[in-house]
């Protein structure tokens, strides 16, 4: 059994989901979300924090700064607290109040972004943030999750090889694209130990990571306000840009299944079922896709039929026909 002196420390590398009951395809779904920081982002976390204290940017007593829609924030959190450094996250008002709050009860600062920048929107305002907060107190150190090379180096060196171990025959791997911190450090790792991988990149409509036009996204996770700066588009084989109430519906059609999974997976599914249907092969292919997070962070957005009668007009009705239209 693994023994540990900090919870950065755990995390689950292999559990996979055979979605083939699920979603009637030979898909598997890699889940990240079990770790004391519940998502994926725990890997980057610990990855930019150990680069920040190799290379001095990071000194004891210092604080974090770091502009993130949740899930980093979160891990940041734990390993700032466990390490004894300060933590300020700077959000926005899509941030779901179970991220905020545990980050707060990780004792750290979240300040709030609820006007959009005119031209780079919620997270271009974000980023304006942290730059001004870090200019004014040379004790904060801004880790940019954007630019920061640990930010995919995390799973080029873990998420790539771990699910290259359990799947040697592996044709297609479907990773959603927020920072493209996983995104970039998995396609890094296929492209030159197995480059017959396609790998496809699931982005939410209104994203502009891959030149598509900006429009409002509630759902946070995936997608860009700004394009993000680690990108190579050259790593990637396709992409599929899947629409907010599609995100809703399949989530909802894995919780009757009995799998409550987060807003980012439910994306990168929808895209992966849209890729295969749309390049459907003449033989079986194995396919992987990387599921973020669980849907515990998600209670009071994707999972309230009152949020998705507002934001969407989607009702428990349309709801249920879609799962079922789906099995």
């Amino acid at each position: 059994m693994p023994v540990i002196s900090a919870p950065h420390e755990f995390n689950v590398p292999d559990l996979f989901v055979d979605l083939n009951n699920v979603l009637g395809e030979n898909l598997y779904l890699k889940c990240e979300g079990f770790n004391f920081a519940g998502s994926i982002k725990l890997k980057a976390a610990v990855e930019m924090i150990d680069r920040g204290e190799r290379d001095g940017t990071l000194r004891p007593g210092m604080t974090l700064v770091e502009s993130s829609s949740g899930n980093l924030g979160v891990a940041l959190s734990l390993v700032a607290r466990s390490k004894g450094y300060g933590f300020v996250c700077v959000t926005d008002s899509r941030c779901t109040l179970a991220n905020r709050q545990r980050m707060e009860n990780l004792g750290a600062q979240v300040r709030i972004i609820t006007e959009p920048d005119p031209e780079s929107g919620l997270l271009g305002a974000r980023i304006r943030l942290v730059q001004e907060l870090c200019a004014s107190d040379a004790g904060y150190a801004w880790l940019n999750q954007y630019a920061n090379l640990g930010n995919w180096m995390s799973h080029y060196r873990t998420t790539g090889p771990e699910i290259a171990a359990q799947f040697p025959d592996l044709d297609v791997l479907f990773i959603g694209a927020g920072t493209t911190g996983t995104l970039m450090g998995c396609a890094r790792y296929f492209r030159e130990n197995q480059p017959s991988v396609t790998v496809v990149a699931v982005d939410s409509v209104g994203s502009v990571t891959f030149g598509t036009p900006a429009a409002p996204r509630m759902i946070p996770g995936l997608g860009a306000g700004v394009r993000p700066q680690m990108l190579d588009e050259s790593y990637v084989d396709a992409v599929v840009h899947v629409p907010e109430t599609d995100t809703v519906r399949m989530c909802h059609h894995l919780v009757r299944h009995g799998y409550v999974l987060g807003g980012s997976t439910g994306t990168v599914l929808s895209g992966a079922r849209q890729w295969i249907a749309e390049n459907r092969p003449e033989r079986d292919i194995v396919g992987v896709a990387v599921s973020p997070d669980l849907g515990d962070h998600y209670l009071d957005t994707v999972s309230q039929e009152k949020w998705l009668q507002d934001i969407y007009g989607l009702s428990p009705d349309e709801l249920s026909g879609a799962s079922r239209a789906t099995a």
